[in-house]
C-alpha cells in the first residue's frame, strides 16, 4: 500500500512541473503515450506511463551499472539536470555538440565504450542515437509528443523542452535508481530537490 501512497505523493509533487505537457504535434510513435489534448491544443502525456518507464529505465541502468552510462544532450536546459544526475550517480556526461566518432571510432582520443546511452531529445541528440545504434549500444531517450523514436530502445515520454520538466525527469530517474540500488527507501525523501536539478536562466543573473 505504501508504494501507492508514495506514487500519489510523487505525482502531486510533479504535476505542476509541466512534465506531461507535450506539443501541438503528435507522431505515430508517441501516440500510445498521449492521453488527450489540452484546451490550448497541446497533447498531454500519460503520467502513469512516464513513471512506469522511469522505473523500467532505472532497473535497466542499474543492471548495467551507472558507471557504464553516458548521458548526452545538446539541449541547454538539460545541462544542469545532467550534471546533477552524473554527479550523484558517477555517470559520464557529454554536453553540447556530440562529436562524430565518439562511440564508433576507436582511433579517436575521445572515443568511449559505454554500455548504455541516455539522451534528452531524439532530434537534438540524433548523432548520439545514430552512433549508439551503429555500435549496438542500447539508447534510453526522453521523448516528447512530436519526437520520432524508432531508434530508441526505451522511451521515457515527457516534456523534454521545459527547464522544470527536464529537471523533474532527471530527478525522478536518480531517485528511482537510488531506490533500485537500495540506497534510498521508497518513502524516504532524497536530499536533493527538483530545483537543484534545474538549469537557471542567465537573464536573472544579469539583473
Amino acid at each position: 500500500m505504501s508504494q501507492q501512497i508514495e506514487t500519489s505523493e510523487i505525482k502531486k509533487k510533479i504535476l505542476s512541473t509541466g512534465i506531461r505537457v507535450g506539443t501541438q504535434v503528435k507522431t505515430k510513435f508517441m501516440k500510445p503515450f498521449i492521453t488527450k489534448a489540452s484546451p490550448e491544443g497541446l497533447y498531454m502525456l500519460d503520467l502513469d506511463i512516464t513513471l512506469e518507464k522511469i522505473q523500467t529505465a532505472a532497473k535497466f541502468i542499474n543492471r548495467l551499472g551507472t558507471d557504464k552510462l553516458i548521458v548526452c544532450s545538446a539541449r541547454q536546459y538539460a545541462n544542469t539536470p545532467i550534471e546533477k544526475f552524473c554527479e550523484i550517480l558517477e555517470s559520464k556526461k557529454l554536453l553540447g555538440r556530440f562529436m562524430p566518432g565518439t562511440l564508433t571510432n576507436p582511433s579517436l582520443p575521445y572515443y568511449i565504450e559505454p554500455k548504455i546511452v541516455l539522451i534528452s531529445d531524439p532530434q537534438v541528440d540524433e548523432q548520439a542515437v545514430i552512433e549508439a545504434t551503429n555500435a549496438g549500444i542500447p539508447v534510453i531517450g526522453i521523448a516528447n509528443t512530436d519526437n520520432i523514436t524508432s531508434k530508441l530502445d526505451l522511451i521515457i515520454p515527457a516534456n523534454n523542452r521545459g527547464r522544470k520538466a527536464l529537471a523533474t525527469v532527471y530527478w525522478l530517474l536518480v531517485r528511482q535508481i537510488l531506490i533500485e540500488k537500495g540506497e534510498l527507501k521508497e518513502d524516504q525523501p532524497m536530499k536533493y530537490e527538483i530545483d537543484d536539478f534545474e538549469t537557471k536562466i542567465t537573464e536573472e543573473e544579469i539583473e
